[in-house]
């Protein structure tokens, strides 16, 4: 499959811009593509691009989803159907149809353009694709672990075993779509012709065929709606936006089931901060062992290190310890942790300490430097 363009990119605004101008940015390239009037090869791809763009970013829901996951992400959760359903390309019409004639707006643009994207999918029968998003710990990510989640979705109905049939009855011929397995639903834009969509039959889901006499377990619908608890095994080393594909576990259709995709999102972690799959972590440590040098003890994701202090080491000095980072999710080894040693300064010294301070300051200042430009 070719990778989709990014949709701001398509219509050339920012990621900042205001529906009014993701509006205004769509009607002029639809004016320039539109295959009533540009008869290039590419003109109804372009057409199509352009319009799948507007319909996801002029709904402030799918906007908010695509914004914070993607392509990745966003087309888990919607079909080409759902991307445009309940776009309002009403207004936008109109204003082009005043511009090229009612003639510009009968059923060659929308029932083939549109349907055409719908049409693909729409007999394929395959159930829908699912995506859920969960929180994990960073300690969670480091380990691996295994989450139990709670899934609504449609499963076949185990009454008629997904055929819809009552018992003793038969498929017939889809009265609602006479067999196509799609429907047309026309919107008039008053003088300016009309606005049609091509979409998947409601009765038959695509098939063309519904029962007879209908199961009384689904009222023929083939599916029922379940919760359902998941496990789902969370490997080592993963990060937020990683995702997770169970397949089979998405939505049920007769001609089989789609997938999950679980979004991973791991929380911030109070001691560590992570940076792909180094970690990196502050530890206190006094005067005197950042000027004599000594060990110090470090907590890292698994176990607790000694770590040698080099004498004449600068506050936020950094030591790396290896292989003590994330491990790779996707091969072997893991990343390092990096200790950012700081400096305790005491708040409270006694008179020894103070005198024996100013002792040294006072040496320090016979070759002209302080104790606290080390």
């Amino acid at each position: 499959m070719p990778t989709k363009r990014d949709y701001y990119e398509i219509l050339g605004v920012a990621r900042t811009a205001p529906v009014d101008e993701i509006k205004k940015a769509y009607r002029k390239l639809a004016l320039q593509f539109h295959p009533d009037k540009n008869k290039d090869s590419g003109a109804e791809d372009k057409f199509k691009e352009i319009s799948e763009a507007y319909a996801a970013l002029s709904d402030p829901q799918k906007r908010e989803i695509y914004d914070k996951y993607g392509h990745a992400g966003f087309d888990q959760r919607f079909s080409e159907e759902d991307i445009f359903r309940g776009a309002n390309f009403e207004d936008i019409f109109r204003s082009m149809g005043m511009e090229y004639g009612e003639s510009s707006f009968g059923d060659s643009i929308f029932g083939n353009i549109f349907g055409s994207m719908f049409g693909a999918g729409a007999r394929s029968g395959r159930g829908s694709n699912l995506a859920v998003e969960i929180e994990i710990s960073l300690h969670d990510a480091y380990t691996g672990t295994e989450k139990t989640i709670k899934l609504q979705r449609n499963a076949e109905c185990e009454k008629c075993s997904g055929t819809g049939l009552a018992p003793g009855s038969r498929m017939q011929r889809c009265r609602t779509c006479g067999g196509q397995g799609q429907v047309q639903h026309v919107q008039s834009l008053g003088g300016f012709g009309r606005f049609a969509t091509v979409t998947t039959c409601p009765k038959c889901k695509g098939a063309g065929e519904s029962p007879e006499k209908e199961c009384p377990s689904c009222n023929g619908a083939r599916a029922q709606r379940r919760e359902e608890k998941i496990d789902v095994q969370v490997p080592a080393g993963v990060s937020t936006g990683s995702r997770l594909r169970l397949s089979g576990l998405g939505e049920w259709g007769p001609q089989g089931y789609g997938d999950l995709f679980v979004i991973l999102n791991v929380s911030q972690d109070e001691r560590f901060k992570r940076e792909e799959d180094d970690l990196y972590t502050d530890v206190k440590i006094s005067f005197a062992t950042a000027a004599l040098g000594g060990k110090i003890s470090v907590q890292s994701m698994s176990n607790v290190n000694e770590v040698d202090v080099p004498a004449g080491t600068q506050s936020h000095t950094l030591l790396r310890l290896k292989g003590e980072g994330m491990p790779h999710v996707h091969g072997s080894g893991k990343g390092d942790l990096f200790v950012r040693v700081i400096i305790d300064v005491p708040k409270k010294l006694s008179a020894k300490q103070k005198e024996l301070l100013h002792e040294f300051e006072g040496k320090s200042e016979k070759t002209g430097k302080g104790w606290f430009a080390l």
